[in-house]
């Protein structure tokens, strides 16, 4: 199947101040937090241009007919009865959904008037999709430190930054709203920074020689009792829970409590509490010399609004855009504050050319830029990841002769990595053989070469062991890999951090493949590295011409390509369930999960995956997987809602998402298997890492596949959908999909109109420059 799509992808939670969830970065329609609303989605990949005044009015513009037919096959596996309706089934809010943005300005009217009745943002109405994943906290010791000489590597060409969280106690009024909200972001009812997502990985292969040892997340850094006791303090006087000391305390580092008794507004640093809240802390501290000009209030605001935007996968934002929404907010002067916060070094700012590299212009004439803002931490890493990528393609030693290796799946591909060392590559599930061939045809010369994924994979290792040292090459003596050549899966799920992390480890002369299908949901954190690398034109692209096989891959293949066609499926592949509302659905994906498609395809439920659009709503993953419980492992939820038994997905890191089974629980914590790992998860830390996973969203999906799948699409989801999302969602069934369907005609209008919204983002342009920049001669 050819599969040269470059169409960036949605970007799921309409509120960026709702940090990014289980897998991925929310949306907005202008790329910046706008002022809290009462809806919060689950949060995908890619958020919408901050280029595009009006990007969904743009999405509407082509493609295949609202009315398009829904591909449909007689539904024989489900037995319905009508006795079947009153399944009970839990009854939560529709705040999330996958891709369901509302424009900046509008959210910021609803804030505006939130803020004048005094209200805030209460956990349930900010209750979002990311798993708890906090700002900075890793739970594999050695991938941790890992990351963190990564991001030292990185940071020698300039930055780093990360946070810890820390839940509360009983309060009420104004600090109960307050307290509410940041739990909404470490239990995952909220989406929380950079997920997401984001991108699960699939249970690791079980250890092969001894029993395997229980790993232990790592702690968070320690803070001076002291130091808490002082934050605690601050925030007792100004109305905030006292619960929120220790983050805030880790967050603003020396002297916390004297900056926050200065600068209340730097409250915001920590993860989930929002500007009408800080406003009303400083408020409380500061008297009437709190009011929105005040200078320390507009520097917090352009940190926070970059910060959101980044949960929304942007690692820049325009200018227009950033004083919108500063406007929005109650800032006088938002061009000021820019000016203030480039002067403070709040945010880097950047002129980033429009026209394509070597332009000529006349005498005098000014090249037209677009002016844009970042926070140092996203965008140094992308001009360390653009560094990085021409390094490599400009360091390679030649070609070689690999023709006589060139037969059969993957000869394209073994063809130009034989002469570049920066190749890409991009097919659906089919097209994975041509780099598992390139793997083979590379060893054979004798390479040192490695392929690696973001889930698990055959002859695979996975991008948090490579980077964290415990599986691949190892690194030389120079901290780089010992490698010649290194394959990237899933590379649409690299945000710019971790991209620069794996490519500042390739040593020069080495060759770099990055491998990928751009139709799929996109990464959790910031960036659209995949993308901008094709976009740029900067190596050899391979296009895979290996289609997806059967119903199933027909299916899909129209999908990206904005068809939803008809597909004959004698094997009943491909099941449609006609729904009439949210309860019906969950009794039918019960129904399907736990008797149907196990008796009529041999498939057991435990190799049966459920996806749907977001966690809450009437049948977001929250009520399907209390229904499920209830149906597949019974029991009282003895340790914080969770049995043995229980299938559950753990977040060890943002961006990491893994299926597990509960095992144990004892005074040390709750204990998982995760496909033979063995892992002991905190109490303290077992509400925001880990969640019930016989139903997961799209996002936590991504890169894995499945025996049988039911896609859930209940009809307040109908906003959610998009293309990318679809295609993902159906993309991971492998032998059988069941489709639960209540959105009616929404569905075809999704895959023929919903196009991914585009992050803003540099590195199309940085790799542009630096290519150009080399092809003239010395």
């Amino acid at each position: 199947m050819s599969t040269d799509r470059h169409a960036p992808e949605p970007a799921a939670a309409d509120e960026l101040a709702a940090p990014g969830p289980e897998g991925g970065p929310t949306d907005g329609s202008d790329g910046v937090a706008p002022p809290e609303t009462d809806q919060a989605a689950e949060a995908p990949s890619e958020p919408p241009s901050d280029t595009e005044a009006a990007p969904d009015a743009e999405q509407d513009a082509d493609g295949p007919e609202a009315d398009a037919p829904v591909p449909t096959v007689t539904d024989t596996t489900a037995d319905t009865t009508a006795e079947d309706a009153d399944t009970p089934v839990t009854d939560t809010t529709a705040e999330e959904a996958d891709a369901d943005p509302e424009a900046a300005s509008d959210a910021a009217d609803d804030d505006a008037d939130a803020d004048e009745s005094g209200a805030t943002a209460t956990g349930d109405a900010a209750a979002g999709d990311a798993e708890g994943a906090k700002p900075a906290l890793s739970e594999a010791a050695a991938e941790l430190a890992a990351q963190k000489v990564e991001r030292e590597r990185i940071a020698r060409r300039k930055a780093e930054r990360e946070a810890p969280i820390e839940a509360g106690a009983k309060l009420s009024g104004t600090a109960a709203d307050l307290l509410a909200a940041v739990r909404a972001v470490e239990s995952g009812a909220q989406p929380a920074p950079v997920y997401f997502d984001d991108a699960p990985a699939a249970p690791r292969p079980a250890p092969a020689a001894a029993p395997p040892q229980p790993r232990t997340p790592a702690p968070v850094a320690a803070v001076a009792v002291g130091d808490v006791d002082a934050v605690r303090a601050v925030l007792l006087r100004g109305g905030a829970p006292e619960a929120l000391a220790a983050q805030a305390a880790a967050v603003l580092g020396e002297g916390a409590a004297e900056r926050l008794a200065e600068d209340p507004w730097l409250l915001l640093a920590v993860a989930g509490v929002r500007p009408t809240q800080a406003d009303g802390f400083a408020r409380a501290l500061l008297g009437p010399e709190a009011g929105p000009a005040d200078e320390r209030r507009s520097a917090a605001l352009v940190g926070w609004l970059l910060d959101q935007a980044a949960l929304k996968g942007h690692t820049a934002l325009e200018a227009p855009i950033l004083e919108k929404a500063l406007a929005q907010y109650g800032v006088p002067d938002a061009g000021e504050a820019l000016e203030q916060a480039i002067g403070d070094g709040t945010v880097l700012v950047f002129n980033e050319p429009l026209d394509p590299p070597g332009t000529e212009y006349a005498e005098g004439e000014e090249p037209p830029v677009r002016v844009l803002f970042g926070l140092e931490g996203c965008a140094l890493a992308e001009e360390s990841l653009a560094d990085g990528l021409a390094r490599l393609a400009n360091t390679f030693g030649g070609a070689a002769d690999w023709e006589k290796a060139a037969t059969g799946p993957g000869a394209d591909l073994i063809r130009a990595v034989s002469g570049h060392g920066l190749v890409t590559h991009t097919g659906g599930e089919a097209a994975r053989a041509e780099p598992t061939a390139l793997l083979a045809a590379a060893r054979e010369f004798g390479l040192r070469a490695y392929l690696v994924a973001h889930a698990p994979h055959e002859g695979a290792v996975t991008v948090a062991g490579l980077l964290a040292g415990a599986e691949g090459p190892g690194r030389d003596a120079d901290g780089q890999f010992a490698l010649d050549l290194l394959i990237v899966l899933d590379a649409p799920q690299l945000d710019v951090e971790t991209a620069a992390a794996l490519v500042e480890s390739v040593p020069d002369g080495a060759r770099l493949v990055l491998s990928g299908d751009p139709a799929v949901l996109g990464s959790a954190g910031p960036g659209r590295v995949f993308a901008d690398v094709l976009a740029a034109r900067a190596c050899p692209q391979s296009v895979s011409r290996i289609p997806d096989p059967g119903p199933l891959g027909e299916l899909v293949s129209g999908i990206g390509i904005g068809e939803l066609n008809q597909v004959e499926a004698p094997g009943k592949e491909v099941v449609i369930v006609p729904v009439r509302d949210a309860g019906e659905a969950v009794h039918r994906t019960v129904q399907l999960v736990a008797e149907s498609v196990p008796r009529a395809f041999g498939v057991p439920a435990d190799d049966v995956q459920v996806i749907t659009p977001g966690h809450g709503g009437s049948a977001g993953t929250r009520a399907l997987n209390t229904a499920l419980k209830e149906r597949l492992n019974p029991g009282p939820g003895r340790f914080r809602g969770f049995d043995p038994g229980d299938r559950v997905v753990h977040v060890p890191s943002p961006g990491r998402a893994l299926p597990a089974r509960v095992v144990s629980a004892d005074a040390e914590g709750l204990h998982l298997d995760a496909s033979g790992e063995r892992i002991v998860v905190p109490q303290e830390q077992v509400e925001s890492r880990v969640r019930h996973g016989w139903a997961v969203t799209a996002h936590q999906a991504v890169g894995v596949r499945w025996p049988a799948v039911v896609v859930v699409l209940p009809g307040d989801a109908a906003e959610a959908l998009s293309r990318d999302w679809v295609y993902t969602a159906f993309g991971r069934a492998e032998r059988h999909l069941s489709v639960v369907h209540g959105v009616d005609q929404a569905l075809p209008a999704a895959v023929a109109q919903g196009l991914p919204k585009p992050r803003t983002t540099r590195l199309t342009g940085l790799l542009r420059a630096l290519v150009a920049s080399a092809e003239q001669p010395r």
